[in-house]
């Protein structure tokens, strides 16, 4: 049985739902960790045969936690089977969902010192009523500027899940 460890770097929750998602589609084949990567300053990613992180995108940023960890564990990454998504608001829209057509996906790769065999961008989900207000309006703008949903009470799920076991599979068998 293969050992996974599954880490997020997740603001409001979706992110952390796409990992439990690909958990499940691996099945009984591994015994997976599911971990924060903002509460695990150090692991040794040697103990497990495949590291998958997650991160999501706030305000056009990674959290700088993220690019701490991948600083200090680039090298063990670079040795592992490691992959890595993204989860943002952009990738709602078609011609923006891959990493190559990503521009988080690109300035990720461009500022970390770890560049991922496996590599997936998947949108994320608006929670307008759990958010501060003032999160609630930024994001309320940028919604208004790029055609997506602005009625602030409603919450919306853009992940298309298809993709997300799609690349379950790839991370499976890589």
């Amino acid at each position: 049985m293969q050992k996974v460890l599954l880490l997020h770097s997740s603001r409001e929750g979706q992110t952390k739902k796409i990992l439990h998602f690909i958990e499940k589609q691996l099945g009984t084949s591994a015994q997976c960790e599911v971990k924060d990567i903002h509460q695990l300053p150090s692991v040794d990613l040697t103990k497990y045969d495949r590291v998958l992180i997650g991160a999501s995108i706030r305000y056009g940023h990674f959290n700088k936690k993220l690019y701490q960890f991948i600083d200090a564990h680039a090298e063990q990454l670079k040795a592992a089977k490691a992959a890595f998504f993204s989860v943002n608001l952009t990738a709602r829209k078609p011609g923006k969902d891959t990493p190559e057509t990503s521009a988080y996906s690109r300035k990720f790769i461009e500022k970390s010192p770890w560049t991922p065999v496996l590599h997936g961008v998947f949108a994320g989900a608006l929670y307008y009523p759990r958010y501060k207000w003032f999160d609630r309006m930024m994001i309320r703008f940028i919604m208004h500027i790029t055609g997506g949903e602005t009625d602030t009470t409603k919450e919306v799920e853009y992940t298309d899940w298809q993709k997300v076991e799609e690349f379950s599979e790839q991370f499976a068998r890589f």
